[in-house]
């Protein structure tokens, strides 16, 4: 729990609840940089029934991350969004990978299940029946054209 907030795994945390005044309290800014950086797209808030900004812990915790790459690492505000844009694409990526490593997982889970159900464990899923030894004799059709 950092930063005494709710932990990310926490559904408050993307919930958009908070005033204007209190985001912009938590995050250490004046609500007009709060207004200045959803105008740019930095940090989306959400909208109430009466059109006010809402925003959530997680928006909080992006606005400290803004203000960080802005005054510490002087980043402009093009760059904070570059980068806020590249980590949403990584993460995106990374749930992607994450759900298909557990897919794979499945289906190797899967597979062991019928292996260990099969007459004969180790070899073919799907029982084929033994060789023929059948003679198949080939003759091409005669056109009665020619």
């Amino acid at each position: 729990m950092a930063d005494g907030f709710v932990g990310s795994d926490d559904p408050a945390y993307e919930a958009k609840v908070l005033m204007i005044s209190v985001a912009a309290r938590m995050a250490g800014m004046h609500p007009q940089t709060l207004r200045q950086y959803d105008r740019l797209g930095l940090v989306q808030a959400g909208r109430a029934a009466g059109g006010g900004r809402r925003y959530s812990v997680r928006d909080v915790v992006l606005l400290r991350e803004v203000q960080r790459l802005s005054q510490d690492d002087g980043v402009n505000l093009a760059g904070i969004k570059r980068i806020i844009g590249l980590e949403q694409l990584l993460e995106q990526a990374q749930q992607r990978v994450a759900q298909l490593e557990a897919e794979l997982d499945a289906a190797y889970r899967r597979v062991a299940e019928l292996e260990s159900l099969a007459r004969f464990p180790g070899r073919d899923l799907v029982p084929t029946n033994q060789t023929s030894t059948a003679l198949v004799v080939w003759r091409p059709r005669r056109n009665p054209g020619r």
